[in-house]
């Protein structure tokens, strides 16, 4: 029985790791597809700060606990080096009319944030609900 259980959570870890995954945010650029991709998906920003012990907590914590189920494909997921590309970052502030935080999680969709956390406020579960849309 235990041996069962361990089985699953591992397939059910091993195929989150294959539907989700990263795409760096390395240019401005990128920012207009994004935001041209939110239109038929929901798309999620991980800003995060590499030197910040916090954010790799927080991230760590969201990936591990992501589990979106058939509802993955609704999503495209973006993240961001902040401390590599800060440009980017404040263009995202601007452009979704977001506060700057570090870590933050994004959720954009026709355009516009619908959903905007930081820190420890940040949490994959909130995402099922924003998938149904």
């Amino acid at each position: 029985m235990v041996a069962e259980l361990l089985h699953e959570v591992f397939i059910s870890f091993v195929l989150k790791l294959k539907v989700m995954e990263w795409v760096n945010i390395t240019s401005l650029g990128q920012l207009a597809k994004i935001k041209e991709e939110s239109q038929s998906k929901n798309i999620v920003i991980f800003k995060h700060s590499t030197s910040c012990y916090i954010s790799k907590t927080v991230l760590r914590s969201f990936e591990e606990s992501l589990d979106l189920g058939d509802k993955i494909d609704s999503y495209s997921f973006y993240f961001l080096d902040l401390i590599r590309h800060r440009d980017v970052s404040n263009k995202i502030a601007e452009l979704f009319d977001v506060r700057h935080e570090s870590p933050q999680l994004i959720v954009v969709k026709d355009g516009e944030a619908i959903h905007d956390r930081s820190h420890s406020s940040i949490s994959a579960q909130e995402l099922v609900p924003l998938g149904a849309s």
